[in-house]
């Protein structure tokens, strides 16, 4: 493929290491029936090696100027597809469903400045996946798997641990990279759960809780809730009381169980509220 400068403004920094790119494939464990997903595949570096051994490689690209190049570059193969957009506006459900309806695998170098929300709408469209290779920046990777109590434990943290099983696969230096960016970046590996880790009641209010409780870090839990979420002093003892969480504590050292729990006496104190 001709020659590309990378756009600052997308984010990009292409991956050019092929022993990172070795292992990145072998991560994602493709089958010959195997569907992935690919976001971002820039150059086409690692959509060279996908199509090698999967049924099907969709791969979506924000870069007007790199669409065509990539169609040019493997027109001679006729399992992948390039479609150029934001992967933020694409209606994943529609998208994955017209192709096959069966999990898709995904295989992502998110940019940096999307990787949080590209996460948030992998959350929301969880069912459609078998597995997801991520490669993302260190700092948001650490978030990601961050235990309770930890500087880095987060919304993100919760969210995750509630739908997936996360592993790491691998540090990537920024060597490996062109141009070469200033931070490391981690490839993560996320695992569906066939149901979520916990019963959390509602998924909606529980991530309103989540974001609740992590809403002024600096604070306490109850007063972090009692500003986002249940302003009454009585019913919000009363809830903290039933849960078995003590209302002094920060939001950052619940648990997924804790923050489940928590969810369900909310739940429960808004059906006693409705008429």
């Amino acid at each position: 493929m001709e020659k590309i400068r990378a756009k600052k403004s997308m984010g990009q920094n292409f991956l050019v290491d092929g022993n990172v790119l070795s292992r990145i494939v072998e991560a994602v464990v493709l089958e010959p029936s195997d569907r992935v997903l690919e976001i971002g595949p820039g150059r086409g570096a690692l959509t060279s090696l996908l199509v090698k051994r999967a049924e099907q490689v969709l791969a979506v690209e924000l870069d007007r100027q790199l669409v065509p190049l990539l169609e040019k570059e493997f027109s001679g193969a006729d399992n992948v597809e390039f479609i150029q957009g934001d992967i933020l506006k694409i209606e994943l459900p529609e998208v994955l469903g017209s192709r096959w309806n069966g999990r898709w695998k995904v295989a992502a170098n998110l940019p940096y400045n999307i990787s949080s929300q590209v996460i948030f709408k992998f959350l929301d469209n969880v069912s459609l996946f078998s597995s997801l290779i991520l490669m993302l920046q260190k700092e948001v990777g650490d978030r990601l798997i961050a235990s309770p109590g930890t500087k880095e434990y987060g919304i993100l943290s919760v969210f995750c641990n509630l739908h997936f099983n996360i592993s790491r696969v691998l540090i990537v230096k920024p060597g490996s990279f062109r141009p070469i960016p200033k931070v490391d970046s981690v490839v993560l590996k996320f695992v569906p759960l066939a149901a979520p880790r916990q019963d959390v009641g509602d998924e909606t209010l529980f991530r309103q809780v989540v974001k609740a409780s992590f809403s002024q870090r600096r604070k306490t839990l109850a007063n972090c809730l009692r500003s986002a979420l249940i302003a009454d002093n009585d019913d919000l003892n009363l809830i903290l009381s039933q849960a078995g969480i003590d209302g002094g504590r920060r939001g950052e050292t619940l648990t997924l169980e804790e923050y489940a729990q928590l969810t369900r006496q909310v739940l429960a104190f808004q059906k006693r509220q409705s008429p």
